[in-house]
């Protein structure tokens, strides 16, 4: 098992756990499934592309002719059977179904599975039952493996880097448009070995910042105004989140200090809440206690963090009421903040992982308003 791939070791992980739980098989899709226990990631299509994982047995990579290719190169398994657009692929489908004895069983299924796919899957094997992969594949991908937390820790260090560069421009900053700067966030990202953006970088300058999800635009940065940092990029596809707020020049206004510096205790409290047992939701509490005792509940107007895997947003959430107990492996943001409409907004927030004892925080750069 030594000599075993991640993604091949996930993938019989997965297999262990439906001979356990009774299931035949995990038929997946061009999704964050696929790409994690296949090692193969491509955008969903038209075409036929399908993988199923038996409970007993080797997988089966069903593909078109045309990324067959890639998908030897890419992944682990053996038995990639590809079909050529003169071929009706239903009828290629019914014949793995037929191969591994699947109708009859109890088949999960992508969640985004596109219907077409999935109606042709229903109709190989008419007398299966179907659930869905998350049930099996989310409790897996919710504990990150060695190979999972070194591509997060070294995205999480790009993204610290550009955070550097950023803080370096000091003064230059000012005048540059939202846009101007998000695109200097892409170049310095992409120059410390990061793989394009893990989502549209946030830089909300003044008032801009007071919305939670502004991306960017032509506003001008001004100085002594705080804005919103929030950007990410990829390694081995996993991704980095992290946000600073800054002043660009000049002297923020007392106000705008007394938030930040809330809004730092805040993210400073829920991260050391974050320890094994503990639940989601009491590392939300222990940030949003905070800033409701000192007079801006109401300004806090999202959760406390979200967990991050191939997709930015997963398991777990870091949000009221959620009982999950926190396990070694797990990663998550923790980015309180604090939203003032037509003023400014604050946010900090870094990524954590779950260890026997605590955690390691991700992101290790300055979280100070001022340059």
């Amino acid at each position: 098992m030594t000599d075993t791939t991640p993604p091949e070791r996930r993938t019989r992980a997965v297999q262990e756990r439906l001979g356990v739980h009774g299931d035949d098989a995990a038929v997946l899709f061009p999704s964050h499934n696929l790409q994690y226990t296949t090692g193969f990631s491509e955008e969903p299509g038209e075409r036929h592309l399908l993988a199923f994982l038996p409970a007993d047995g080797d997988p089966v990579f069903l593909v078109p002719e045309l990324s067959a290719q890639q998908v030897r190169q890419a992944s682990w398994i053996d038995d990639v059977r590809a079909w050529s657009d003169t071929e009706n692929p239903a009828e290629r489908v019914a014949a793995v179904v037929d191969d591994l004895g699947l109708d009859g069983g109890h088949l999960l299924v992508d969640d985004t599975m596109h219907a077409r796919f999935t109606q042709d899957l229903r109709a190989a094997a008419p007398q299966a039952t179907f659930g869905l992969a998350s049930e099996l594949l989310g409790p897996l991908r919710v504990r990150k493996d060695d190979a999972e937390l070194d591509a997060l820790r070294r995205a999480a260090a790009a993204a610290d880097a550009a955070v550097d560069d950023l803080r370096a421009l000091g003064a230059d900053a000012v005048g540059l448009t939202e846009t101007e700067l998000a695109g200097q966030i892409e170049d310095r990202l992409a120059a410390h070995g990061g793989t394009g953006v893990s989502f549209e970088p946030i830089v909300g300058s003044g008032p801009n910042g007071a919305m939670p999800h502004h991306t960017h635009g032509d506003r001008e940065i001004r100085a002594g105004e705080p804005v919103v940092l929030d950007f990410g990029t990829r390694v081995d596809g996993y991704p980095s989140d992290q946000t600073r707020t800054v002043v660009f020049g000049g002297d923020p206004s007392e106000r705008v200090r007394e938030v930040h510096d809330l809004v730092r205790r805040a993210q400073q409290a829920g991260v050391e809440a974050v320890e094994p047992g503990v639940t989601a939701g009491a590392v939300d509490a222990a940030a949003r206690e905070v800033i409701a005792d000192a007079g801006y509940g109401d300004q806090f107007v999202h959760r406390t963090g979200h967990g991050v895997g191939l997709a930015v947003h997963e398991a777990p959430y870091i949000v009221a009421d959620n009982d999950r107990e926190l396990e070694p492996g797990m990663v998550f943001s923790v980015e309180p903040g604090v939203y003032l409409e037509g003023e400014f907004g604050v946010r900090i927030e870094d990524l954590v992982v779950v260890t026997e004892n605590g955690c390691e925080r991700l992101n290790g750069t300055e979280r100070g308003l001022s340059i």
